[in-house]
């Protein structure tokens, strides 16, 4: 074993101590952010090749600041983002939901499918559509100028056929010469009430934007009003809408895609756990 990895061996048994809930990976990618390698071949790094900033940041995780701000990036399906303090950091959960609504569009019978993600935040939503739905075209709004910052970085460095298109501006009003042309709205707005605060993690509550937590109202889902009413003025007739909650927000959220409204379709879908863990539904055609 080399001397980076007997370091590896001991960071993980001190972020074991500290609580953190993947110890071993968390200081495998800390020590392959720092020397410039992949995780898998922090073998290769020589042993005069060590650099202490190791366990500096192997000291910020153990303080609780959140992995990827210490490295500066996130992996979210395909991609690599750049994310820092400031944007909300993508999470595994939303994955299946961008799952989800490729297979939609895939199914769609529309030539270039016209996207709307909805508090984009790093881009990740907006960029894995126009990745992995290389005919899509979609817009990006994000209403925060820090994260804004960062969506433009992963943009520029990430969207190489420039099918993303980000708008500096508050959803609730974005957009409106594209109001009934999208076919797909998705969105993963803030939902947490303020009275869970409590029971957020920490690491949550303390590094990433309240902005992207906290959803108003008492139940915490005035962000996902505001995503229903957007989604019914920008859709087409028998376009689609996704928005993610809490897995204990299925229900209320549910009721929020009324048939009243218009919406038809309604679904709760799951995520990897099992839980509920995003809504979808289609605008009525009649």
């Amino acid at each position: 074993m080399n001397l980076l990895l007997d370091e590896v061996a001991r960071a993980t048994a001190r972020l074991a101590d500290a609580g953190a809930a993947s110890p071993r990976a968390d200081a495998e990618e800390l020590a392959a952010a720092v020397h410039g390698v992949p995780r898998g071949e922090l073998h290769t790094v020589p042993d005069a090749a060590f650099d202490a900033r190791f366990w500096e940041y192997v000291a910020r995780r153990e303080a609780g600041e959140p992995l990827q701000h210490i490295t500066g990036r996130a992996y979210f399906r395909y991609l690599e983002l750049k994310v820092g303090p400031g944007v909300f950091i993508p999470r595994p959960e939303t994955e299946v939901m961008v799952g989800w609504a490729l297979e939609t569009l895939r199914d769609m019978d529309v030539r270039d499918p016209l996207v709307v993600d909805l508090g984009t935040g790093s881009g990740a939503i907006a960029l894995s559509i126009a990745l992995e739905a290389p005919r899509a075209r979609v817009h990006a709004v994000e209403k925060d100028p820090t994260a804004f910052v960062h969506a433009t970085r992963n943009v520029e460095e990430l969207d190489e056929r420039g099918r993303v298109r980000l708008h500096l501006d508050d959803f609730a009003t974005a957009l409106a010469e594209l109001n009934g042309t999208v076919d797909l709205v998705i969105s993963n707005p803030p939902y947490i009430p303020m009275s869970e605060w409590e029971h957020v993690p920490k690491d949550v509550r303390d590094h990433d934007p309240a902005a992207a937590l906290w959803g108003g109202g008492d139940d915490g889902l005035d962000a996902i009003r505001v995503v229903e009413r957007t989604a019914r003025r920008l859709l087409r007739p028998g376009g689609y809408a996704a928005v993610e909650h809490s897995d204990q927000q299925g229900n209320a959220v549910y009721w929020i895609f009324a048939e009243e409204n218009g919406w038809r379709d309604v679904r709760n879908r799951r995520d990897l756990t099992n839980r509920d863990r995003f809504v979808t539904a289609r605008l009525g055609s009649d």
